[in-house]
């Protein structure tokens, strides 16, 4: 058996990481989509008691989670970012 150098077989934990994020701040607007969505399922054919207000403030609570999200990730991807990216 030969000694062959040791390469990584994995990527490097920063680029991974990065993908992740990347891939996380891809999926967001979908899973905004979808759960911006639910209340419709709610309103079903003997949905008459289902309160427009409960709806509402679902709405407004799944969209500040939108914002809070987006801008955790928009921090954690700038940090994130190579050098050499020329982002600033």
């Amino acid at each position: 058996m030969a000694n062959r150098p040791t390469e990584p077989l994995f990527l490097e934990r920063q680029t991974y990481r990065r993908r992740r994020l990347m891939d996380a701040a891809r999926i967001l607007p979908v899973a905004g989509f979808i759960l911006c969505m639910l209340p419709m399922l709610w309103a079903g054919p003997g949905a008459a008691d289902a309160s427009v207000a409960v709806g509402g403030l679902y709405l407004f609570g799944v969209w500040t989670l939108l914002i809070v999200t987006a801008g955790i990730l928009s921090r954690r991807l700038i940090r994130a970012a190579p050098p050499d990216s020329g982002t600033r």
